[in-house]
């Protein structure tokens, strides 16, 4: 007994340890995935056939598919602007640096001090470090850009909330199949629910790391 009730303190501990990687505030950003063609036209430089293309594109997994998806039809200043409406959210952990740039109005060295504490498990230390060079307005802007993938096995339902589209019902079923020993298992289960589409969209913020 006390064996068993030591490994279940274990347990619960590694749990906590994820339990705060999650997608940042984004309240204030549309997501390319999700916001309707005739949501996406009020938008800085969305007409009715950009909106098309980048329904046509649809899903983004990282911020550099949704700039591709719009670089034949926007200059780089008009996609900049439009960032700040619009973005698919960054994983802290591996983003590119040309993918981080993306982000409207990143300096050199915000690019590098993003860089610098990898690996992010929490949110709260991405505050923690950027506080340390900007205040805490721009340190919220910027959590709207970003997320750290959430542990399949690990992390709380309340994290998986914080992904962009989940319903209570779909936080549950991520829920119901653990533990995954595979992200064939997480696709295969969660595939039960949604199209592929939107597996892929839900794999690209999750983790089994």
């Amino acid at each position: 007994m006390r064996i068993s009730a030591i490994v279940s303190t274990l347990t619960l501990l590694l749990a906590g340890g994820h339990a705060l990687a999650q997608v940042g505030n984004h309240e204030g950003l549309s997501d390319p995935n999700l916001t309707e063609a005739a949501d996406l036209q009020a938008l800085p430089h969305v007409s009715a056939d950009v909106a098309t293309a980048i329904v046509d594109g649809r899903p983004y997994t990282s911020a550099m598919q949704l700039d591709q998806a719009l670089a034949d039809s926007l200059d780089e200043a008009q996609r900049e602007e439009l960032y700040g409406k619009l973005f698919r959210q960054i994983n802290l952990n591996n983003a590119s640096e040309d993918e981080i740039k993306l982000i409207p109005g990143m300096s050199r060295k915000m690019v590098h001090e993003f860089e610098e504490y990898r690996p992010y498990t929490s949110l709260e230390q991405f505050r923690r470090e950027m506080g340390k060079y900007v205040d805490d307005d721009e340190v919220a802007r910027l959590e709207q850009y970003v997320f750290i993938p959430m542990n399949l096995n690990t992390a709380s339902g309340e994290d998986f909330s914080t992904i962009p589209g989940m319903s209570r019902k779909m936080v549950h079923e991520f829920e119901e199949y653990r533990p995954y020993g595979s992200m064939e298992q997480f696709r295969r289960e969660i595939g039960k629910y949604v199209d592929e589409d939107e597996v892929a969209r839900l794999e690209s913020y999750v983790t089994l790391d």
